[in-house]
């Protein structure tokens, strides 16, 4: 009897082992607090900043352009000159050239001679018929062929001389390319700000048009942002912004002031097509809360689209779709329960709660395939 009630007492063990080790285990899951606190439904893209107003300092004519002695930063203020231009330099005459120059010299200083040689025979005459004519000796017609005659040679003998001076000035500026010729042009600052380019620092000749500087304002910096343009419609000129990872220990607050009206095709790092839309803010935070911050920085718009207070609201990860609309699963007594809900504004991982919850509710997060209206769960283990 002893024997039998000890196989039997073995038996049972074995039996209790089995049962315990096949028997269903809560499944583990994460749960989460409905509760009510502000809710934001926020836009969110890369964008960067660049001044408000950007003044390019150009050269009005051709010239030559004295060595700018401004750097990328430094401050100028409205009406400081910022750039020097000279009279274009000349041409540098090749030893071709300057035979043909030195022999047009000797040229001109033969014409010249031969003009003045003229132009004293002329005048001579001049004076003689105008003494003639006094005394009658000769007509008025003769007087005044002699006095055509004299005007002809003068004329001659200044364009001698004016080609003599033009020859011979192309030879002296080429006697030194290099020296310093007067200031015909200052170019000045049209505000006080910094430089943010420096497009020709060095001395050399300019065209017309050429820029030399870049200047702005970095008091007055926006923030321009390319959104996909089915966010686009949802923001309006003074939708807040806040702009954050900018580098900087505090968030900043922005505002929408301009909406691009046309939208253009970009290109994903995914290789997909999307239509964007590049919406401006300025910033409306302190300055000294952002003195570091400069043109072409990188920060992350954050568009409030909508914000409420004391909002009911549980994690979108909660939340999944059913064939009668939403719901989620809630964790009483270690059991699932599946409870329909009504959603509202959705804002990324947090969602709107019209109906279905009540503030303090657990929900489980991304509930296991596994689990059932019923089924054991076990919140305490992840």
């Amino acid at each position: 009897m002893k024997k039998r009630i000890g196989q039997a007492i073995a038996a049972l063990l074995v039996l209790t082992v089995l049962v315990y080790g096949f028997w269903p285990q809560p499944t583990a899951v994460q749960t989460a607090r409905v509760e009510r606190r502000t809710l934001q439904v926020i836009v969110e893209e890369e964008g960067e900043t660049r001044v408000d107003a950007r003044y390019t300092v150009s050269a009005p004519v051709a010239a030559y352009l004295r060595r700018i002695d401004l750097k990328v930063g430094d401050r100028v203020e409205c009406g400081q000159a910022v750039a020097q231009l000279e009279a274009p330099r000349p041409v540098m005459l090749d030893s071709r050239s300057r035979a043909e120059t030195e022999a047009r010299v000797v040229a001109a200083q033969a014409s010249l001679e031969r003009v003045e040689t003229a132009a004293t025979l002329a005048l001579e005459e001049q004076a003689r018929m105008r003494r003639l004519h006094e005394s009658a000796a000769v007509t008025m017609q003769a007087l005044d062929r002699a006095n055509a005659a004299a005007k002809q040679a003068v004329a001659a003998r200044q364009a001698a001389a004016a080609e003599l001076a033009a020859v011979g000035a192309m030879l002296d500026e080429n006697e030194d390319l290099d020296a310093e010729r007067p200031v015909q042009e200052v170019l000045r600052a049209p505000i006080s700000g910094q430089v943010l380019a420096v497009h020709q620092q060095s001395a050399g000749a300019v065209s017309p048009g050429t820029p030399l500087l870049e200047l702005g304002d970095l008091d007055r910096l926006e923030v321009v942002v390319d959104v996909l343009s089915r966010d686009a419609v949802r923001i309006h000129p003074g939708t807040r912004v806040i702009l954050d990872r900018w580098g900087g220990d505090v968030r900043l607050d922005a505002v929408v002031h301009r909406i691009a009206p046309a939208g253009y095709t970009a290109v994903s790092a995914l290789g997909i097509e999307e239509r964007r839309v590049s919406v401006e803010a300025r910033i409306t935070s302190p300055r000294d809360h952002w003195e570091s911050l400069g043109a072409g920085y990188q920060v992350l718009a954050r568009f409030v689209i909508w914000e409420q207070e004391d909002i009911l609201q549980a994690p979108t990860a909660a939340l999944f779709r059913t064939d009668d609309g939403w719901a989620a699963f809630i964790e009483r007594d270690g059991r699932a329960v599946l409870t329909p809900v009504d959603i509202g504004r959705q804002a990324g991982l947090r969602t709107q709660i019209l109906s279905g919850l009540e503030e303090g509710d657990a929900v489980l997060i991304h509930p296991p395939q596994e689990v059932t209206d019923g089924s054991r769960i076990d919140p305490g283990r992840k």
